[in-house]
């Protein structure tokens, strides 16, 4: 036997952000709840900021303007956490810049050793 399932669409009429959870009111009545640590750019806003959110896409995610951050309905109820931008990829690009700077003082020295 057969049995379709409908999925409704998971759309937010509300959210509100405490000091341990994000969670958002559905139009259709439902509630998720995900922890703040889901969200680290929100885990590191103030207060004020976690405030400050606006419903996008007629409904299906939420935007807070002053830390540039989105979550969408069906990221929460599906389990997606934001992912953190890596340590390494940070460090990576120091150190290149070091080694550009570095590398471009040799320049310098190379040409005055070539124009003597």
């Amino acid at each position: 036997m057969d049995t379709a399932v409908k999925l409704q669409e998971v759309r937010i009429k509300h959210i509100d952000v405490t000091k341990d959870t994000i969670t958002a009111q559905l139009m259709d009545g439902r509630t998720i709840s995900v922890p703040l640590a889901w969200s680290w750019r929100l885990s590191e806003a103030t207060p004020k900021q976690r405030e400050n959110w606006e419903i996008i896409g007629d409904g299906h995610g939420v935007h807070w303007p002053d830390i540039d951050e989105d979550i969408s309905g069906e990221g929460m109820l599906f389990g997606i956490p934001a992912p953190r931008p890596h340590a390494s990829s940070r460090l990576s690009l120091k150190s290149t810049k070091k080694r550009t700077t570095a590398n471009k003082g040799m320049q310098r020295v190379a040409k005055k050793a070539d124009a003597r």
